[in-house]
């Protein structure tokens, strides 16, 4: 079966693969349409494996409430230009909405399910945006919860924030502002802790150890009595408290009061109850291992 120039043109567009390797494709099928698809894909696999081992430590976190579930994701990618990506963005969000679907218990679970809004499952959908994109491409992490949860995505997916309330104020005029106001300190200041009730008994007496160690050594302190120190600490281990505990954290859009305050005050003014539960943070390839690559020696590479 023949092909034409035009033939090669939509296996491109249908594949977003290159002019040659379509081109390949459509003679190895003798012009047979589906069968270059296939033969893409298969290659595309082959491709993949080979791309496993590549660091993938760019990409996206998202965040989004749908259906009443509350996801935060991280989708990684070799590079930050995949973040712009259009189909890589739909790829990501058809995993926040499996999420919130399915709720899955882990990644593995999730590659199995059928991806939301793309054909088969989601390992099968990020297998083909391998082929189409490029680049080696992981979901690396998620949380969900049915707890009320407002979320906020920072700098176009660099933090991704998703703060769990227990409220009777869900659905009122004023509470998801209230939300992302509060989802905000939460990227801007990263806390540790919800609130002091929340940091473990051994890291309040590993802090205050590290205090009374300070005291010691000081010049000024050392020669304390023994009450004044542990009052010194309980002093000292009250700012830890304010400085980690988000409840207890200055409000970045006001100074004046705690977040606490503001989220109380929003409360009253909305004649409920609004306490914060929880909190997730992620950050894009935190704690990943990010390749250093010379972006220009790279593309003088290409050019020879």
């Amino acid at each position: 079966m023949a092909f034409t120039a035009k033939d090669v043109q939509q296996l491109r567009e249908r594949t977003s693969c290159g002019m040659m390797d379509c081109k390949k494709a459509l003679t190895e099928s003798g012009g047979d349409m589906d069968k270059a698809i296939e033969l893409l894909r298969e290659k595309g696999l082959a491709k993949q494996a080979k791309k496993a081992d590549r660091v993938a430590a760019e990409g996206v976190v998202y965040a989004c409430v749908e259906n009443g579930i509350g996801v935060v994701i991280e989708v990684n990618s070799e590079t930050d230009f995949v973040a712009k990506n259009e189909q890589f963005m739909d790829f990501v969000k058809s995993c926040a909405k499996t999420v919130a679907k399915n709720k899955p218990a882990d990644v593995d679970t999730l590659l199995k399910l059928q991806a939301e809004g793309m054909e088969g499952t989601v390992e099968e959908a990020l297998r083909d945006k391998v082929l189409t994109i490029g680049e080696n491409i992981k979901i690396r992490r998620f949380v969900y919860t049915e707890d009320p949860a407002v979320t906020y995505v920072h700098g176009g997916g660099r933090i991704g924030v998703m703060v769990t309330f227990e409220t009777d104020c869900a659905g009122k005029e004023g509470f998801e502002a209230c939300g992302k106001d509060v989802a905000m300190q939460v990227a801007a200041i990263n806390p540790l802790y919800v609130d002091e009730a929340a940091v473990p008994a051994d890291v309040v007496e590993k802090e205050k150890e590290i205090i009374r160690v300070q005291i010691s050594t000081d010049e000024k302190t050392k020669n304390k009595p023994a009450q004044v120190v542990e009052k010194m600490v309980s002093g000292k281990i009250g700012k830890y408290f304010k400085e980690n505990c988000l409840v207890e954290q200055p409000f970045v859009k006001n100074g004046d009061q705690t977040v606490g305050q503001y989220v109380a005050e929003t409360a009253k003014a909305l004649g409920g109850s609004i306490k914060v539960k929880g909190f997730t943070r992620f950050e894009k390839g935190e704690g990943l291992e990010k390749r250093e690559d010379n972006f220009a020696e790279e593309v003088a590479g290409m050019m020879k």
